[in-house]
């Protein structure tokens, strides 16, 4: 008899249920600080790992309704979709009572292998410190430099980054040497700054059967377990902050189980976020 794709018990412990309770938790936060309006979040990864369709996810579940604040791309997976440096706000109601969450994304350029396509580790580090000003458009050839246009060379507590996200496809090959190299330079960067780190795995249903057909298995998955697990030891984030997710694709509607994996990844950036810019930024 063929082993089972799926552990006993779940080795990470999910309150499904209280979905109501994550999404009050994320929605009322505000960061403390004066002069700080918004936590600022700054995805990174591989190309095509979804970090932009995490962000549009983040929106759905927050505004509860579908919305596309960042544009993603179904067809150029082996380039980058992104090439601007853009912020995106998530809004709060609609018409004539807009406002936004105190909770903002950016998103940049993916990371490919060698020196002349893709993001610059450089680059990650200047908007890591506020210095690229919104829609920069990234250079695959030059990094940006003090000289340019899209260099911010006095940035504001509001500009720095207070969260950086390593986000990586559950279902992508192995990650070669280069672009590792490029991701631990960023963190290493971050861990200078003191900038808390975590990660997010994308696309686990497609990487794994058994989480397809439900999705309250991702924590029972050998298969996914195995692959956060190498992704930790290559990258050196630790599993206690890595967190599964899957992101609104092909969906129409909202999802309780989606968004209570998006909510359970975004409720650590916003203490992560919050304790960074208590600490450093008082």
């Amino acid at each position: 008899m063929a082993a089972s794709p799926l552990l006993d018990k779940p080795w990470r412990d999910l309150r499904w249920g209280e979905k109501q309770k994550e999404l009050q938790y994320v929605k009322e936060y505000k960061p403390a600080v004066e002069g700080i309006k918004h936590l600022r979040v700054l995805m990174f990864g591989h190309v095509g790992a979804g970090k932009s369709s995490f962000i549009n996810s983040v929106s759905n579940v927050l505004r509860g309704r579908m919305s596309i604040p960042a544009l993603t791309s179904s067809t150029t997976s082996d380039r980058s979709f992104t090439i601007k440096y853009e912020t995106h706000k998530i809004r709060v109601g609609r018409g004539t009572s807009k406002t936004f969450f105190p909770l903002v994304f950016n998103d940049v350029m993916g990371l490919e292998d060698g020196n002349s396509s893709g993001i610059h580790a450089s680059d990650i580090t200047l908007a890591m410190k506020g210095h690229v000003k919104d829609g920069h458009k990234f250079n695959p050839i030059a990094p940006l430099t003090k000289e340019d246009y899209g260099y911010n060379p006095s940035p504001s507590l509001d500009d720095k980054v207070h969260v950086l996200v390593c986000v990586m496809s559950a279902n992508a090959p192995q990650i070669n040497a280069s672009v590792l190299q490029k991701m631990k330079k960023v963190r290493e960067t971050a861990s200078e700054l003191g900038i808390p780190q975590m990660a997010m795995m994308t696309h686990i249903d497609a990487a794994c059967g058994e989480i397809e057909k439900d999705l309250k298995n991702v924590y029972r998955s050998k298969h996914l377990h195995k692959k956060m697990k190498d992704f930790s030891a290559a990258v050196g984030i630790p599993m206690n902050c890595i967190f599964p997710v899957k992101n609104y694709s092909d969906e129409i509607d909202l999802k309780d189980d989606v968004d209570f994996l998006v909510l359970s990844a975004l409720r650590k950036m916003v203490d992560f976020g919050d304790d960074f810019i208590e600490k450093n930024l008082n």
